[in-house]
């Protein structure tokens, strides 16, 4: 409104122009935009978002792969329907905008009437739900969803079914939906866990004096390392596990040999049985992930082969903290109960499922028909579903932890499901498949250098790993040692 000062000296008085009257002139200035042959394509574009049935494929293409675009995908889809219901049950009913009267013709028009509210877009929310949460997980499969994001928003405009408002409102909610996905569902870093360098780790030129033992039933069954192993480092001696040499006699006779550092290319089992001869007899590790999960190799921050076998011929090391239950050694996570087999099928149903819907899926099978174990915790008694002990603090913290932000922390990270509540099974399972077991009253947790656990309910196994270790009633585990594992530092 203009200054009484400014009246008086002859300015006109400039009427005040709404966000409403705005949008509606921005939607008509479109409608009215020369016909191109651009039009069909947005229309399609805007067609093939309906339902979310565009994202759904894409994130069905980037489920194909596993690691960081598996993980895209999962959170994108979870991200686009939390904000669908959002705007269409909650926002759209609050708002009560009905959409554009004026309707092109022509290439652009939808061939339908939409009867629904206008404001946000809901299109437009899913679009940017889907590409902020892929781009959370993966920056270079958000950079390619991006733009087909965009293009959906303007696209609801151009075919004259939403006002711009409608469009720029549907992508901040979606957008800040995907965003606030990450205080229940921490974002994995880009970074690997925090180690302490060290000068214990020889440079190796060619691998020389390098021997690296690969289980070949590990990972892809389509696919051998040995060959790619051996033309990275063609001065290392490279052995397969079979049958009847397990990575343990395999890397025994290496040391015997005068091997200076020992390998392992293979899955997390894999890897820890390398590691306990390593620790053994004081050796350094290379681990050259080769397996499904790799959750070591993962958090230790070494990828590909590719990037072990440079830092061996560097001489590049880390050191990190070994755990041991009863005196074997275990790198990643120990567990007693339900846990052993929940795993098992969480593995089994990952490949079509993902890793976290297949593990919810897995926890409420395993917790329907399974029993709870009476423990005693260092004189403290529970009754439990799940005991879970990890080398080193996980995160996020719950029932389903990913990864470790420190592998020097000196700790082990006790968790655990209790089941002396009332409706205590279903209080677990639901937390689980809600991804909110953390936030439970059936969750608890607490970290020790060293814990005792003795069964009440008579031998239990113990899982470590990926593997299982015989009954037993009395379970010590500890930080064992420090073992020196080939990192680059750079």
């Amino acid at each position: 409104m203009a200054s009484p000062r400014l009246a008086s000296r002859g300015v006109p008085h400039l009427p005040r122009l709404s966000a409403r009257r705005l949008d509606a002139r921005l939607q008509a200035r479109i409608g009215r935009l020369p016909a191109t042959r651009a039009d069909g394509g947005l229309r399609r574009l805007s067609e093939a978002a309906d339902h979310g049935v565009l994202w759904f494929g894409v994130g069905a293409l980037l489920g194909l792969k596993s690691g960081a675009p598996r993980r895209a995908a999962v959170r994108g889809v979870g991200s686009l329907l939390v904000s669908s219901g959002l705007v269409n049950v909650v926002l759209k009913p609050v708002f009560g905008r009905v959409r554009p009267e004026t309707v092109p013709s022509g290439a652009r028009a939808l061939g339908r009437e939409l009867d629904t509210l206008s404001f946000p877009s809901g299109h437009s929310a899913s679009a940017a739900a889907f590409a902020t949460g892929v781009a959370l997980e993966s920056p270079w499969a958000g950079a390619l969803v991006a733009p087909v994001a965009l293009g959906v928003g303007y696209s609801r405009v151009h075919v004259g079914v939403h006002y711009p408002g409608d469009v720029l409102a549907g992508m901040a909610v979606g957008g800040a939906v995907a965003l606030g996905s990450r205080h229940r569902w921490p974002v994995r870093p880009a970074t690997p866990a925090r180690v302490r360098g060290t000068g214990q780790a020889p440079a190796l030129p060619r691998g020389e004096g390098l021997v690296v033992a690969v289980n070949p039933r590990s990972g892809r069954p389509d696919y051998d390392p040995s060959a790619d192993i051996a033309s990275m480092l063609p001065a290392a001696q490279v052995v397969e596990v079979d049958e009847e040499h397990s990575v343990t006699d395999l890397l025994t006779e290496a040391v015997r040999g005068g091997a200076r550092a020992l390998g392992v290319a293979g899955g997390d089992g894999s890897v820890a049985a390398a590691a306990a001869v390593a620790l053994e007899h004081g050796l350094p590790l290379a681990v050259l992930p080769a397996g499904t999960l790799n959750h070591f190799a993962r958090d230790v921050g070494v990828a590909t082969p590719g990037e072990a076998a440079a830092a061996v011929e560097a001489g590049d090391g880390v050191v990190v903290d070994v755990a041991a239950v009863n005196g074997t050694p275990f790198l990643n996570t120990a567990s007693i109960g339900s846990y052993p087999e929940m795993v098992r099928r969480r593995d089994r149903l990952s490949g079509t499922l993902g890793k976290w819907l297949a593990l919810a899926v897995a926890t409420g099978q395993v917790l329907r028909h399974g029993r709870p174990v009476e423990l005693d915790l260092d004189g403290r008694r529970i009754s439990a579903w799940i005991l879970f002990v990890g080398n080193g603090v996980y995160t996020p913290r719950g029932l389903s932890p990913a990864w470790r932000p420190s592998l020097e922390d000196g700790l082990l990270d006790v968790q655990y499901l209790r089941a002396d509540l009332r409706f205590g099974r279903t209080r677990a399972v639901l937390a689980t498949l809600l991804g909110a077991s953390e936030h439970s009253r059936s969750y608890a947790q607490f970290q020790v250098q060293r814990l005792r656990v003795r069964s009440l309910s008579g031998p239990q196994p113990v899982a470590y790993d990926g593997e299982t270790g015989e009954a037993a009633t009395e379970f010590v585990f500890t930080k064992r040692q420090r073992l020196v594992v080939y990192r680059s530092r750079g």
